[in-house]
């Protein structure tokens, strides 16, 4: 399993319009195999006013994901991501992790 995951510094008056954003687009990975889930995270208002969002993709492999990056879906879910640069602080910070392990709760475990 590997997991993917963007994360973004949004001021609270643009914490809306940054949602909206997310909810309303069409992110083309049901399309692609070796995707597994997709989560958008968000945390507590922070002490400086800001919240932080954290977009995490779940993929059966690393090289499920760096398909992705290189697809034709990749490019239309991101087409208009330069002209909502402005909702997000700076750039977004990329992490990827490779699983080590994994443990599931009983309704997860169900045969």
């Amino acid at each position: 399993m590997y997991l993917a995951m963007n994360r973004f510094t949004v001021k609270s008056e643009n914490a809306a319009a940054f949602e909206d954003l997310w909810l309303n687009r069409e992110s083309h990975l049901h399309q692609l195999e070796g995707f597994v889930e997709f989560h958008m995270l968000k945390s507590a208002a922070r002490e400086d006013g800001t919240f932080l969002y954290a977009s995490h993709t779940v993929w059966a492999s690393e090289a499920h994901f760096l398909a992705w990056t290189r697809s034709e879906q990749f490019r239309a879910a991101h087409a208009g991501a330069r002209t909502t640069s402005k909702l997000h602080e700076g750039t977004p910070s990329f992490e990827g992790f490779t699983a080590i392990q994994h443990i599931a709760g009983p309704s997860n475990n169900a045969e």
